[in-house]
């Protein structure tokens, strides 16, 4: 089964797993790293995850995928919280980080509002509209990102 297939077989799975221990899946990848493939879940909920609540999740997706059986091969599962920097998936995760310290990088260079070309964004998240991530950069202009030009995004961590 292709990396992809494999993406998708595990959502179908892991999202309504996680939901009904009470908590989201953030993320989902299966890639290989140095001669093994991991199989890693990012889940989360208000207040954060435990240390048993991602134990819960492992043993109770370890068991479902002993009977399902389609992954091919040795892979290692582990499940752990986003931490600190929890990274942006979803048009709902930049809804409900509003206000929040964000850093955005993109597949290609795009302009700032005041015209500065940059592939890094970092500031305050203020609305998805549209498509269009807004922000307010630490160096004081406005930004607007199409979200299909976000390679990654993730919350940072602000003292």
């Amino acid at each position: 089964m292709a990396q992809t297939d494999v993406v998708s077989r595990m959502t179908e799975i892991a999202g309504p797993l996680v939901a009904s221990l009470g908590m989201e899946l953030v993320d989902l990848e299966y890639k290989r790293e140095g001669r093994a493939m991991v199989l890693r879940l990012l889940v989360d909920r208000e207040g954060g995850v435990t240390l048993d609540d991602c134990a819960n999740v492992s043993r109770e997706l370890s068991e479902i995928l002993d009977v399902e059986d389609f992954i091919q091969g040795h892979y290692t599962l582990e499940v752990s919280s986003p931490g600190l920097n929890r990274p942006l998936k979803k048009e709902a995760d930049y809804e409900r980080y509003r206000g929040r310290l964000v850093k955005i990088r993109t597949f290609e260079l795009l302009p700032d509002d005041a015209g500065n070309p940059r592939k890094t964004f970092t500031g305050e998240l203020m609305a998805l509209e549209n498509g269009v991530v807004r922000l307010r950069l630490s160096e004081g202009q406005t930004a607007g990102i199409p979200l299909d030009k976000v390679a990654k995004a993730n919350l940072e961590y602000e003292m």
